[in-house]
């Protein structure tokens, strides 16, 4: 643990409701929904890096968006160094269907804005999250303008500059006046990165940054993130479903599996004394870099169940190698296992 806690998730649910077929209407079949998050409790502290790991569609990506409020939580409650933010989304809900007055909503404004600027998010795929038709100075430049944090065009070039080359685009004055289209996959993350970083903000939130990079700059990324959170104290949420990239920088380690966190801990003992099945079983599949070191691989069974039938009991049970007659019909909380380590299963013995 680097520090107090920065960011708190208290039993948050977002659901996605699923369209009604005219057929189903007419029979008045009840709305159904996907199960994103359900029921997801998470503490980070100030200047950590922690893993959120999981399959595609477990989840994680999703708490990460209503963490920054982009996405309006079903249920619970997100605290970001003491900031109400999923009470902040509701209230936005609110303001876009009328329910608010003029003064709610230019308070409102203010503390989202202050919320931007303190947490920022690097999403998954650098060539969509740049315009194509700006130029890198301009695009990096851009949050300072609009959150009209600098006083005149000096200022502006130095925070550019010096977040630029943070990000490892150095010098920065070779980059202002070119365009996305003229830099390499691994460079534009960087300006993402610059983006982001030119606020100076208090929490980042990764979503799989390097999953579309080559594999060879992917390490420079990962030192880059620990870099960023060395030198300038930056608190790191790092989703990926990648457990070798996840195990090379980060403090703890947070698996996800459809829609829940069913194992929690330190990152070297969720790698090395996996206790959940599911664990086990990414960790069985994952490279390791010596080759003549051989592992029993845990192959899984079948698919993922749908999320908008969420199977009764431990939803991993289904495609669980151990699973018992019990596992069908209770539902396991996060037990401890170990020294800060949690798993949600019910055949571990806690500690």
């Amino acid at each position: 643990m680097k520090g107090d806690v920065i960011v708190q998730i208290e039993e948050l649910y977002k659901y996605f409701p699923v369209n009604r077929s005219l057929r189903d209407r007419l029979r008045r079949q009840p709305q159904q929904a996907v199960h994103a998050v359900d029921g997801v409790s998470l503490t980070i502290h100030r200047g950590e890096i922690l893993a959120l790991v999981g399959e595609s569609g477990s989840g994680k990506t999703t708490v990460g968006m209503n963490l920054l409020g982009l996405q309006v939580p079903s249920q619970g409650r997100i605290l970001f160094d003491g900031y109400d933010v999923a009470a902040w989304a509701h209230g936005r809900l609110k303001a876009q269907t009328g329910e608010q007055n003029g003064v709610a909503n230019k308070r409102g404004r203010a503390q989202v804005l202050e919320l931007r600027r303190r947490a920022q998010m690097i999403f998954q795929d650098p060539y969509e999250s740049l315009n194509p038709r700006q130029k890198i100075f301009n695009i990096v430049a851009e949050p300072l303008e609009i959150h009209r944090l600098t006083r005149s065009n000096e200022e502006k070039e130095a925070r550019v500059r010096r977040a630029m080359e943070a990000s490892g685009l150095a010098p920065a004055e070779q980059f202002y006046e070119r365009y996305p289209s003229e830099l390499s996959g691994g460079q534009r993350q960087r300006v993402v990165i610059a983006g982001a970083l030119v606020l100076e903000p208090e929490l980042l939130v990764a979503d799989e940054p390097v999953s579309m990079l080559d594999v060879s700059i992917r390490a420079e990324l990962l030192s880059l993130l620990q870099t960023l959170r060395e030198q300038h104290d930056i608190t790191i949420l790092y989703t990926t479903h990648d457990l070798a990239t996840a195990g090379y920088f980060t403090d703890r380690m947070a698996v996800m599996y459809l829609g829940r966190v069913v194992e929690l801990g330190p990152t070297i003992a969720v790698l090395t004394e996996p206790r959940h099945p599911y664990t086990q079983s990414l960790v069985s599949v994952a490279p390791v870099p010596n080759p003549r070191r051989r592992r029993e691989r845990l192959i899984l069974q079948g698919e993922v169940p749908n999320p908008i039938d969420v199977p009764s009991g431990c939803r991993f049970h289904p495609r669980c190698p151990i699973a018992q007659e019990s596992c069908k019909s209770n539902d396991p909380a996060l037990v401890s296992v170990g020294e800060d380590h949690q798993a949600a299963c019910l055949l571990v013995k806690s500690a």
